[in-house]
């Protein structure tokens, strides 16, 4: 899990805990020519990652339908350019709320 600077997204689906998933993104543009999936589960592990990112103060978006889609890939896989749109729609909503947390601690 990397932290909030390297624009890391966790999103989960509801659903009880046997049903949810969970995955975790890093995006960091001076390395990453894409946003790379670092984490994935299901169950149990889709808590502990939505759990680590909460600890971390990384914020959890759900979004359902991506979140399957990113489930299809590998481990360290860049993600595909079909889903560049969508992604960089939930990583500007998490840009945001990151700012405005930092503005409220009085760190920006």
């Amino acid at each position: 899990m990397s932290s909030n600077t390297g624009g890391s997204w966790p999103g989960g689906v509801g659903g009880g805990i046997a049903r949810r998933r969970a995955v975790a993104l890093r995006y960091d543009p001076a390395t990453d020519s894409a946003p790379v999936l670092i984490a994935k589960g299901k169950g149990y592990l889709a808590e502990k990652i939505i759990e680590l990112a909460k600890q971390h103060n990384i914020h959890v978006q759900a979004d359902p339908v991506l979140v399957e889609l990113l489930m299809e890939l590998d481990l360290s896989q860049q993600i595909p350019p079909q889903l560049y749109k969508v992604v960089s729609k939930v990583l500007t909503t998490v840009y945001r709320v990151n700012q405005d947390l930092a503005r409220k601690k009085g760190l920006r």
